[in-house]
């Protein structure tokens, strides 16, 4: 499957990594790091593939980077989006302002394949309690997804009064006013459900343009 430009121009941030070991998962960076991996033959060999992003960015200038470890061993470093090449293919690393977006592994024959989290990472215990709680973890979802609604009405109602006040908009359409008033507890509290409502669906790096797109990378 022949690679569009975007995506060549992708693989082209890859660098070479400096062979560094990968550290282990610790419970206190669930917020902070993802780690997620995959096994692919490479010369008729198993080799253990695994992404990590800090998502709080370079200690030094503060830009997210994706590392592609190959058992357990830094090869490959990129800014995010990420393209890295391997064996039969590419992995894709993209995350959100909320967490992971994607990272999956794509063959040259067009199969997609997800990596798995660790499981002691916020995408690995949400995989687990979703496996173990299917329709609890549905009910989750489903709220999810309804408090980012609710988030995105909002906004677009709080954005379209003053825009509709702007001179030659008004005097074409008219001037909107919002029909809803709501105090600032009430506003605060639906911004911080539909924070965590984007944060929820990260884990479960589910991804929609209209409602997950805070400047996704």
């Amino acid at each position: 499957m022949s690679a569009s430009w975007n995506q060549r121009r992708l693989a082209k941030r890859a660098e070479p990594g400096d062979g560094r070991a990968l550290k282990p998962f610790r419970w206190w960076q669930m917020v902070r790091r993802s780690v997620l991996s995959i096994t692919l033959p490479v010369h008729g060999r198993p080799v253990v593939h695994t992404v990590e992003v800090r998502h709080g960015g370079d200690a030094e200038s503060g830009v997210v980077r994706a590392g592609l470890y190959l058992n357990g061993r830094l090869q490959l470093e990129s800014k995010l989006p990420a393209r890295f090449p391997v064996a039969g293919g590419h992995i894709e690393v993209r995350k959100s302002e909320a967490g992971m977006r994607r990272c999956h592994f794509l063959s040259d024959d067009g199969t997609v394949r997800p990596l798995v989290p660790d499981p002691r990472s916020a995408e690995g215990r949400r995989m687990r309690f979703a496996r173990e709680h299917p329709a609890a973890s549905g009910l989750i979802g489903a709220v999810s997804i309804l408090m980012l609604l609710i988030g995105l009405g909002l906004n677009l109602l709080q954005m379209a009064e003053p825009i509709s006040q702007i001179p030659p908009i008004a005097a074409t359409l008219g001037t909107f006013e919002s029909p809803l008033r709501l105090p600032v507890w009430l506003n605060l509290t639906l911004g911080v459900g539909a924070a965590v409502g984007a944060i929820e669906r990260a884990m479960r790096m589910r991804y929609h343009w209209l409602l997950d797109s805070g400047a996704g990378t």
